[in-house]
């Protein structure tokens, strides 16, 4: 379904009775002087004759494409096409067309259908930053992940009157995923002098991919003790308003909208919108793969997971006084971007048996609160975390419980950005207002991460309970070579993609 978008034409902007002369899709990967990759990358993965090498290949190219959305989003070097460089788009757009290539090739030895999907999800990790990660040892680094997603509900919104086009809200795109790709692989100094050195991945705005781990084996080899593991884990996605939630809860249950793939596992019911019970219904709970501890009742794993990120800290910087307020910002403090609350809201089901629903609507702008917020009760049900139900709050839960398995006292948790999707066009594909919410978003993004960095992490125990999250070995990023290969990656001229 996500493939079948990458033909779809909007309304020509200065003519909406007229289509586009060009897909979207190919505008995105244009624009962003990423035109040649899909045929290039074709060229190259039909002339492989094994699964072997074409899975070689097929990772290399993908990390290439990954580091050369980096380094374009960081303006290393000289930024191609005519699309802003902080443009989260063209990365997703161009990893769909390279995904649709692999699903028609026809190559010269036998592939099952098994492997083909392999292949898929191979390249697709791969052109996330997921095999891209590098953490530096030392016990002067504190070393952060952070998370971003892909552009998500482009399907609707206005059309004109040309034939063949479609809605405008396939011009989304989504902070996070552009907050990714401007801290990857960065560093900056936090306050003792140490330094703070960020990576970053995307995720997809799908269930299964989920489902088959994506998360956990991005993170979970990352997480040890020593002087070159992971210090704190953050995910980010985009929710609504003009403020950032730093979400306290994350519940288990999910699946009730569906993905950018038209799935979803746990829909309501069709006639009434009654929500689907969690108990004995794998569909609405959370799986968690075998090899990252797995778990088949409702406690186990559990129905709840909450942050451990510094929220005192992060509220009391007041980010984003600097940053320029885009227009349209509705936060009522206007000396900043956009505000910062505490976000302790969950819904569940206090018998889990029963499909009648409970809230805890308790929003917090200060801290410490007035009153301490209620925690949702031990044997209840979840409904949905302060994040929802959907794989925002999914990427959190996970997150946090691979936090918890592995038994560390380190900073994890979900940060929900405000809604980017301002426009003051009806059909161009960017325009000056969209791209100072996204600009502005990331700003003060980066500064809430940088907080996190900066605090004091060591000030409880690291590893509360050490124990193996899984039998696979860590897996160490292989340098790669793109057309502008990252500072200080060597790469021989047979390497380039």
């Amino acid at each position: 379904m996500e493939e079948e978008r990458l033909t779809a034409v909007l309304p020509a902007a200065d003519d909406p009775s007229q289509a586009a002369d060009r897909s979207f899709a190919r505008t995105m990967v244009e624009g962003a002087g990423l035109g040649d990759f899909t045929a290039a990358f074709a060229e190259e993965v039909c002339g492989q004759e094994s699964l072997a090498d074409a899975v070689a290949v097929i990772e290399r190219l993908g990390s290439t494409l990954w580091q050369d959305a980096v380094a374009r989003a960081q303006a290393i070097g000289e930024v191609d096409g005519d699309l802003p460089a902080s443009d989260d788009r063209p990365l997703y757009w161009a990893r769909l067309e390279a995904m649709a290539v692999l699903h028609q090739w026809s190559p010269g030895f036998a592939l099952s259908t098994e492997e083909r999907a392999s292949l898929v999800d191979a390249f697709d990790r791969a052109a996330r930053g997921m095999l891209d990660i590098d953490l530096p040892a030392g016990d002067q680094v504190t070393r952060v992940l952070v998370s971003g997603f892909d552009p998500f509900t482009l399907d609707g919104g206005a059309t004109g009157d040309a034939s063949g086009t479609v809605g405008n809200h396939i011009r989304h795109g989504n902070p996070s995923g552009a907050i990714a790709l401007a801290l990857d692989g960065t560093t900056t100094a936090a306050p003792d002098g140490s330094t703070v050195h960020y990576e970053a991945y995307t995720l997809p705005v799908n269930y299964p991919e989920f489902e088959r781990g994506y998360l956990e084996d991005t993170v979970g080899p990352l997480l040890g003790a020593g002087d070159d593991w992971l210090d704190a884990s953050i995910t980010v996605s985009q929710a609504g308003g003009s403020f950032f939630a730093l979400e306290q809860w994350n519940g288990r249950y999910h699946g009730d909208v569906a993905g950018n793939d038209g799935f979803a596992p746990c829909p309501p019911a069709a006639l009434t919108g009654t929500p689907q019970l969690a108990q004995d219904n794998d569909g609405c709970n959370i799986q968690v793969p075998e090899r990252w501890g797995g778990g088949d009742s409702l406690t186990d794993p559990p129905q709840w997971t909450e942050t451990t990120l510094p929220i005192e800290q992060m509220i009391a910087a007041r980010t984003g006084a600097d940053v320029p307020r885009p227009a349209g910002s509705s936060w009522e403090d206007e000396s900043v971007a956009f505000g910062v609350v505490w976000n302790t809201n969950y819904t569940y089901f206090p018998d889990c048996e029963s499909a009648d629903l409970a809230d805890a609507w308790q929003r917090e702008e200060a801290y410490p609160p007035a009153v301490e917020p209620t925690p949702p009760p031990a044997d209840s049900c979840a409904r949905s975390g302060g994040g929802g139900a959907y794989l925002s709050n999914e990427s959190g839960y996970r997150n946090t419980l691979l936090r918890d398995r592995a038994g560390l006292d380190m900073p994890a948790g979900h940060i929900h950005t405000p809604d980017m999707q301002h426009f003051d066009t009806d059909f161009a594909v960017t325009d000056a207002t969209f791209e100072a919410w996204r600009d502005a978003i990331v700003a003060q993004a980066r500064e809430l991460i940088e907080v996190v960095g900066g605090a004091q992490l060591t000030s409880a125990p690291r590893v509360k309970a050490p124990q193996p999250l899984a039998a696979s070995a860590r897996r160490v990023r292989a340098p790669q070579c793109s057309a502008r290969p990252r500072p200080g990656t060597a790469c021989s001229s047979g390497d380039r993609g």
